[in-house]
């Protein structure tokens, strides 16, 4: 769940994205894994959802390390990928900023440091 302040609007990267809507300092946590806000789905539950549901699961989850789907339930689900994004991903669980982030600018993060099916996404996208 988010914990800082943020909105959805439209990304020059990809589709809807998420935006700082005041300054946030380098270091902020700005997301944590919230039981009752994300969602924590073993990945057989995933395999056995019918299509289109699991697709779209499948969209907007990520797998971490222990082979579960994490699916946030806030706007996290929609932060796009960026090769030097504005968050670090790399705690358990949690994502602070990198450097500091302006109102109105993206709150972007690496999907390899944390999503084990980012090669899967890259080949579908070009990335």
């Amino acid at each position: 769940m988010f914990l800082v302040p943020v909105r959805l609007g439209r990304s020059p990267i990809h589709g809807l994205g998420v935006f700082a809507t005041e300054p946030i300092p380098s270091a902020t946590r700005v997301w944590e894994f919230t039981e009752g806000v994300d969602y924590r789905i073993p990945a057989d539950v995933i395999a056995r959802c019918p299509e289109p549901w699991r697709a779209e699961l499948l969209t907007y989850a990520y797998r971490e390390g222990g082979g579960d789907y994490i699916l946030c339930g806030d706007a996290a689900r929609f932060m796009n990928h960026s090769d030097d994004p504005s968050c670090d991903d790399s705690g358990d669980l949690y994502t602070v900023t990198r450097r500091d982030i302006a109102p109105g600018e993206e709150l972007t993060c690496d999907y390899r440091t944390f999503d084990l099916d980012w090669g899967e996404y890259a080949e579908k996208v070009g990335g």
